[in-house]
């Protein structure tokens, strides 16, 4: 195969991760030429809407999984942590690269981190996850729900709200580091689940694309994504929800941290534990059935609700 079609969003770091994939894939073959087909998901129409009240998953994926089940694209290029755990059937995630910084970052108008900011201060964010662990370390700002592109974000920085939090691997790729004024420790802000993760999606058909595709994967990546997601899956939970996982490698050993919390802050229910990296799926089940026998279930229910 010497064309690929990348379906891919429309966004400016959407488009890059795509065009870092097929950069790579020309690494591997120069032969290969690409395409990218930029799509419009349900998630870029509603952006004035935090994600939570549209509810649904698969927001930035639906469209972009039917390009490639009616054969308008080859591959799909997707930020994992925007990636429902059930796919559609008959596609795979093929290879996930190495992971970017999994943090999130911050800009501020007092050009410091959180801990400069003023009571009251007004912090721009929509993700649950983020406002649940912020809330319980910073009962004291108002959270203000904002969405749309990096660009689009720190435009508000000054005017609607006086800090604004982000994605580092985002603000990385798209060459924005020096606007931010902080990365907050995963210690206060546990990522999202595969934050900072990229998933290149195929048709299982396509045994001599996928044999392709493969080559770009990064081991340690995927075992880390893996346990993270496993963990999501057994919660029942999506990327609109306040649930949190972070998966590190040292040696042979996985470490996994995640937590579930309450919306308004009031209750951070959080574990770590370990295992041979072997075991990325056990260990993701037994975290998550550990917090579910700590509360999590009630708090994950009655959100639902």
């Amino acid at each position: 195969m010497t064309h690929i079609r990348i379906a891919t969003r429309r966004s400016p770091l959407a488009l890059w991760q795509a065009e870092y994939v097929a950069a790579e894939l020309k690494k591997l073959d120069s032969e290969i030429t690409t395409e990218l087909i930029k799509i419009k998901t349900s998630g870029d129409i509603f952006t004035d809407v935090p994600l939570a009240r549209i509810g649904g998953k698969g927001l930035f994926t639906k469209e972009i999984d039917l390009a490639l089940l009616n054969g308008d694209a080859d591959i799909a290029v997707h930020s994992m942590k925007d990636v429902p755990v059930e796919l559609p059937a008959g596609t795979s995630i093929r290879a996930f690269p190495k992971r970017e910084d999994p943090r999130d970052a911050v800009a501020t108008v007092t050009g410091g981190g959180l801990d400069t900011m003023p009571e009251g201060a007004r912090i721009g964010t929509s993700a649950l996850r983020r406002i649940t662990q912020l809330k319980h370390h910073y009962p004291h700002f108002e959270y203000v729900p904002i969405r749309g592109t990096i660009q689009k974000r720190l435009s508000k920085l000054g005017d609607s709200v006086d800090a604004v939090i982000l994605a580092a691997a985002g603000v990385r790729r798209m060459g924005m580091e020096q606007q931010m004024h902080d990365f907050v420790d995963t210690a206060t802000l546990l990522p999202a689940v595969a934050q900072g993760t990229l998933g290149i999606q195929t048709c299982d058909r396509d045994d001599e694309l996928n044999t392709l595709v493969d080559r770009l994967n990064d081991h340690e990546t995927m075992v880390r994504t893996v346990a993270e997601r496993t963990f999501l899956a057994r919660l029942e939970g999506g990327c609109q929800v306040p649930i949190a996982a972070f998966a590190t490698v040292n040696g042979d050993e996985l470490h996994l941290d995640g937590l579930v919390g309450e919306l308004d802050g009031s209750r951070i229910i959080r574990k770590e534990i370990r295992s041979p990296i072997s075991e990325a799926e056990s260990l993701g089940r037994q975290l998550a059935d550990q917090l579910l026998a700590d509360g999590a279930g009630e708090i994950l229910t009655r959100l639902y609700q």
